[in-house]
């Protein structure tokens, strides 16, 4: 009998058909991505950098962990590591506003002169939160120390201070927009307290613990329609719904990520979206506790790196480890932008993102990075009969 072995490998006509199915699987995948691209409705661009005047010597000691717009949409204060809330006007931050420049033009600002002022902080700031009904005079915030306080930036001093979490970090701070006088932090003590800012100790209104283990809670937010929902997002990969008026247990828990939840955000009375340091967003319907898309493109492994909702618009924003801006339609799994940071530091990642609520034919979107660079992104829909 001759001997074919020479000859004929058994795998090799396996190996050549596996090979040709990624390839076609391949092309399939970056024809569907480059369809979906197409179909966004928006074109954005960079407007605005912000940075030190000694950033070539940036470091992590600048990192910004948090961006807010206020409620007027004009003001954005920013927190992070370098123990400062800074204020700036958003005509400051986009001086193509007020000129005749081209809008895709990038002018570079240092924050000095950009920013209108600025507030030291006794420790590393982890979260921000304008305060519903102050007409922007009031700020919260949360801190590696546990503490929660808020600042009149009127007179730029703090007139509230809370510190109930054991001296562990508080990973997020908000407050119902019911009663604007009662807030919420999550901790890395594994609890969500409510308090009350109308008494002097800031009195625990209720406190609630989702992990049986105690994972730390790591995002809080209430319904910002005016609900009885507060959600909470946690390091043992889930969702948790709570009803203010009855709040021994959840009223829906949504599981799905694969690790921990760092953001989670409303985008109406009944969809909420998550985001996971395993590198992905989810779309949740809270009445079936069903997951509706998964959004991936990013990278995100390890670090907190934001996330924003833009509701009118129905876009997504978020950081990326990679050193990228990431901007989601709710419609599509795939990003319809992205924008690599201008970050000079080898391992630097865009750490927070920030929508402004505000326009229909035109949006915002503030990202700020490990680095402490502040960048402002403008996006304009584009014609319909173009």
């Amino acid at each position: 009998m001759k001997n074919f072995s020479t000859k004929f490998h058994p795998d090799s006509h396996h190996h050549a058909k596996e090979s040709h199915n990624q390839e076609t699987r391949r092309q399939i995948k970056e024809t569907i991505e480059e369809e979906e691209k197409a179909r966004c409705e928006w074109d954005f661009s960079l407007s605005t950098i912000v940075s030190s005047r000694n950033n070539s010597t940036a470091s992590i000691s600048d990192a910004l962990g948090v961006i807010e717009f206020d409620q007027t949409n004009s003001i954005v204060a920013t927190g992070g590591i370098a123990r400062k809330i800074r204020i700036y006007n958003l005509e400051s931050l986009l001086p193509h506003e007020s000129t005749s420049q081209d809008v895709h033009h990038t002018v570079c600002l240092d924050h000095a002169r950009a920013g209108d002022y600025y507030i030291c902080t006794p420790a590393k700031l982890s979260s921000l939160r304008w305060k519903p009904g102050s007409d922007g005079r009031v700020l919260g915030s949360g801190d590696y120390d546990g503490v929660v306080m808020e600042y009149d930036l009127e007179r730029r001093v703090p007139i509230f201070e809370r510190d109930e979490h054991g001296g562990r970090r508080v990973w997020s701070v908000d407050y119902s927009h019911c009663d604007p006088a009662m807030g919420a932090s999550g901790s890395d003590d594994g609890t969500m307290q409510m308090w009350d800012t109308r008494s002097e100790s800031g009195e625990c209104v209720a406190t609630v613990q989702p992990s049986v283990r105690r994972s730390a809670v790591c995002c809080v937010e209430f319904n910002p329609f005016g609900g009885p929902i507060v959600a909470i997002g946690c390091a043992d990969r889930k969702v948790y719904g709570y009803d203010l008026r009855m709040m021994a247990d959840p009223l829906f828990v949504l599981d799905g990520h694969r690790k921990t939840v760092t953001y989670i955000k409303f985008l109406d009375n009944v969809t909420l979206v998550s985001a996971s340091i395993d590198g992905c967003l989810k779309l949740w319907n809270s009445d079936s506790s069903n997951v509706t898309r998964t959004y991936h493109g990013h990278v995100n492994s390890r670090s907190f790196v934001g996330l924003s909702v833009w509701r009118d618009g129905g876009l997504f924003g978020c950081g990326s480890e990679n050193n990228k801006v990431f901007v989601y339609d709710k419609r599509w799994s795939e990003p319809v932008w992205v924008h690599e940071s201008s970050s000079t530091g080898r391992d630097g990642f865009v750490s927070s993102v920030c929508w402004r609520q505000a326009g229909e034919d035109q949006c915002t979107l503030v990202a700020g990075g490990s680095d402490g660079i502040l960048q402002v992104f403008q996006g304009r829909r584009k014609s319909q009969t173009g």
